[in-house]
């Protein structure tokens, strides 16, 4: 997959394909619906499929750090498309330059003259250009004149409802984490190089692995059961907790992540922590003994529900389903 960084890196080579546009946040099922429709247009036609993206996004533009918490910053969200028949991603920075530009002018710069695109997917609610001018009915008007054809994105439902962002962020805030994973397709994740902290947590007798976040505000926080990939012998248990630290002062956002019966030096390390169950809020505790106190109980929790987990697992492996008469 061919990372494009800008309008300005676009090449004579970059034209014909068939394009989608949006934020593409957390690469949901919704978006992976949107994906394969993609792929099977690019097939028909024989041209490569792209992704047209925003960093930052819109809205964080916009609204600052009123914004809602991301769930895919752009190294995820490029890592999940890589997965779904993505040949090439234009990321375009969306500054003052890009928010007043004229509908048109989008359509002409971009999509003609940049990308020669012949197929375009989109929402039907989606709007671009200055003012929110342009829609899908702009596009459609415009693709009669420049010879490309517009399609209404596909939608994926669950319990009825259309998969989105918005959706998987609620259920991250809420601590549902099982509903996040089947609107995602899997375990929510977050991804991040292992940086030195201040070593509290190794002077309490828990280490942790400090990743930075990379993001203004998290999409969830609380205390939780992880996974951590990226290391040898992977997956690896462990504990991991989102917020600010209140008890040590902390101000920042931060993921910090206590590894079961792990010790070694993984600093500078790229992880991956995936996301299985809610066991606390982060609150403050009246002293260090009693968050010590409580972490030991947050590690019992966690101990408890891999050992769940891998007895779910041994009863339904096939050597111990029993054989029918």
């Amino acid at each position: 997959m061919e990372l494009i960084r800008g309008e300005h890196n676009l090449r004579p080579r970059h034209r014909g394909c068939v394009a989608t546009i949006g934020n593409f946040d957390g690469v949901h099922l919704g978006h992976q619906t949107v994906l394969g429709q993609l792929a099977e247009k690019a097939a028909e036609l024989d041209v490569p499929t792209t992704v047209i993206a925003f960093e930052p996004l819109p809205r964080e533009y916009f609204a600052g750090g009123r914004a809602p918490g991301r769930l895919t910053r752009l190294r995820e969200k490029l890592q999940a498309l890589r997965r779904f028949s993505v040949d090439r991603v234009l990321v375009l920075r969306f500054d003052r330059r890009l928010a007043e530009m004229p509908a048109e002018g989008f359509i002409e710069r971009i999509l003609v003259e940049g990308l020669g695109v012949r197929h375009l997917v989109v929402g039907d609610d989606f709007r671009f250009g200055r003012g929110r001018e342009g829609d899908f009915h702009t596009l459609r008007e415009a693709g009669r004149r420049h010879g490309f054809t517009v399609a209404h994105m596909l939608t994926f439902d669950i319990d009825g409802v259309r998969v989105s962002s918005t959706r998987v962020r609620e259920a991250l805030a809420a601590g549902d984490l099982e509903t996040a994973a089947r609107l995602l397709g899997r375990p929510y994740r977050m991804s991040g190089r292992v940086a030195h902290g201040d070593k509290r947590g190794r002077a309490i007798g828990f280490p942790t692995a400090n990743i930075r976040l990379a993001r203004k505000v998290s999409p969830l926080q609380g205390v939780f059961a992880v996974e951590l990939y990226g290391l040898e012998d992977e997956p690896l248990p462990g504990v991991a907790n989102v917020g600010t630290r209140p008890t040590v002062d902390g101000t920042e956002a931060r993921l910090e992540v206590h590894l079961l019966d792990f010790d070694r030096d993984i600093y500078g390390r790229h992880v991956h922590v995936e996301f299985l169950r809610k066991i606390r809020e982060e609150r403050r505790f009246e002293s260090l003994e009693a968050l010590i106190r409580q972490i030991r109980r947050d590690v019992e929790a966690a101990r408890g529900f891999f050992a769940r987990q891998a007895s779910a697992r041994e009863d339904t492996s096939p050597g111990r389903l029993r054989r029918r008469p």
